[in-house]
This record gives structure tokens, C-alpha cells and sequence, in this order.
């Protein structure tokens, strides 16, 4: 269990947010592909690829620490509903709508990892959960010689109740210590059949950034950042066992009230 404090990092609006986060994810490219010249990273759904792409696809300024190499992104979904690729609560088809279907040819292309469209109308969403997983492996080695795969950077969000991912207040799922990806029957949240990565797999990464922009978030922000109550949330538990490896982009709205020292600038 990670004891250092998380970073909250909070900004006058989205688009400052968006430069801010540029940097961060950049800075991440940068120092994965000094370490085995790849970057590989989860991202979630909900508002997140349109500020990704918001980021991402801003002019560069010349430099190579502030161009994105999408040729050597591998990444991955934090969770996925099981749904067709091209339905409209696939969070692939979002960050392919959002994202990478604008990134101009001379940045290069992202390899970006789908669930198995083929099982995703079964009853049991687990054998998609396991295909996921053994994907992860082909990209992590082998699950018996690694025991959780370390992602360079796992960007979320966080609802309304706080869950990210598909881990969700209360439920099981938050115990899950051995896999790596595990299948959700019955989400609070429709579409009731999911796959997310475990708690575990997202504390094991290098860096984990969470995008909560707006008033709507404020009363969970408080709940997550200032409350005993709030600390078997599943955002909070990201926060215990990621500890200062884990950054929130806000914006002022959604962190009013909140007596948790955040900052302005990374």
C-alpha cells in the first residue's frame, strides 16, 4: 500500500487543463520509449478522448519532447463495454472517433488494442475478459514470469459515485487480486456486460492520471480528497495504492470547497 499523497492539479478551464495534460502524457512518451522504446498506455471512455485529442492534437512546438510519437503507442482500454466496435457505448469506437482517426499520417499511427469483437455477445462477458487478458500478455510477457504488467501511463475518469474504470462502489471486483482483466455481469452503469482491468493493474503503473473537469464532480472530489468516508471509493483506493504516482487534471469547478492542497502548474 502506497502512503505518499497523490497530486491535484487544478486549472482555470479545460483548455489550460488540456496543455497541461499535453506535457504530462508527453513527458511519459518520452521517458517509456528511453526505457524500451515503446509507450504503452490504457485509457478509459466517458469525456477523456475528447480531452486527450484536445491535447494531443494541438500544434507542437518544434521540439521532439513535445511531439508525439504515435507510431510506438501501443494502448490499451482501462475497461470496455461488450458491445460491437462500432456501437455507440464502445469506448473504441470514442477514442477512435475522437482521437485516433485525426492524428495527420506524419505523426504516425497508434497500434490500438480491441477487445475480441467476436465474443461480445456472449452471455457471460468472462471469456472476453480473458482474451483481453491474454492480449496484455503478448504485450507484457508471459502472466507466470510477470506477475501484474506495468503500463507506462493509465489514464480514467471518475463518475458521479466514483468509480473508474468498470470498478464500481462496493462490488467484489475491488477485491480481485490474481487477474489482470475481469469481466463485470451486472454494472450499475449500462451497458450491464464490461471488461476492466483489476485494482492491482492499475496501481502497478508507472504513472496514472485522472481527467474530472466540471461542477458535477465536486461532491465526490470532496468525498475521495477530504473524507474517511470516502476512502473505499474506488478512486480513492487508486489514490491509497498509487500514492504520489497518481495526478487529477481539475478544473476549479468540479474541486470547489475542497481542502485538499491541490496546485496550478506541474
Amino acid at each position: 500500500m502506497a502512503t505518499a499523497h497523490p497530486n491535484l492539479f487544478s486549472f482555470p478551464s479545460t483548455d489550460y487543463l488540456a496543455q497541461q495534460l499535453r506535457g504530462y502524457v508527453l513527458r511519459a512518451q518520452n521517458a517509456a520509449l528511453t526505457r524500451h522504446d515503446t509507450f504503452r498506455l490504457a485509457v478509459s471512455g466517458g469525456s477523456l478522448p475528447t480531452v486527450l485529442a484536445r491535447a494531443l492534437l494541438a500544434p507542437s512546438n518544434g521540439s521532439p519532447e513535445d511531439t508525439p510519437q504515435f507510431a510506438k503507442w501501443h494502448i490499451f482500454f482501462a475497461d470496455e463495454r461488450a458491445v460491437p466496435l462500432d456501437h455507440e457505448d464502445s469506448n473504441y469506437r470514442l477514442l477512435k472517433d475522437e482521437l485516433v482517426s485525426k492524428i495527420p499520417s506524419e505523426l504516425g499511427a497508434p497500434t490500438v488494442h480491441a477487445i475480441d469483437a467476436n465474443h461480445v455477445n456472449d452471455d457471460d462477458p468472462q471469456e472476453l475478459a480473458d482474451l483481453y487478458q491474454e492480449e496484455l500478455m503478448r504485450s507484457f510477457a508471459a502472466k507466470d514470469s510477470v506477475k501484474l504488467p506495468v503500463f507506462d501511463l493509465i489514464l480514467l475518469g471518475c463518475g458521479p459515485d466514483g468509480h473508474t474504470c468498470s470498478l464500481f462502489p462496493g462490488h467484489e471486483l475491488l477485491r480481485e487480486k490474481d487477474a489482470w482483466v475481469a469481466a463485470e455481469t451486472n454494472s450499475p452503469k449500462p451497458p450491464p456486460k464490461r471488461i476492466t482491468l483489476t485494482l492491482p493493474v492499475v496501481t502497478h503503473a508507472v504513472s496514472i492520471a485522472f481527467v474530472a473537469t466540471g461542477a458535477g464532480k465536486k461532491d465526490i472530489l470532496k468525498k475521495i480528497f477530504d473524507q474517511e468516508e470516502g476512502r473505499s471509493i474506488p478512486s480513492a483506493l487508486v489514490n491509497q495504492g498509487g500514492g504520489e504516482k497518481v495526478s487529477w487534471f481539475t478544473d476549479h469547478p468540479a474541486v470547489e470547497g475542497i481542502s485538499f492542497p491541490r496546485r496550478g502548474s506541474l
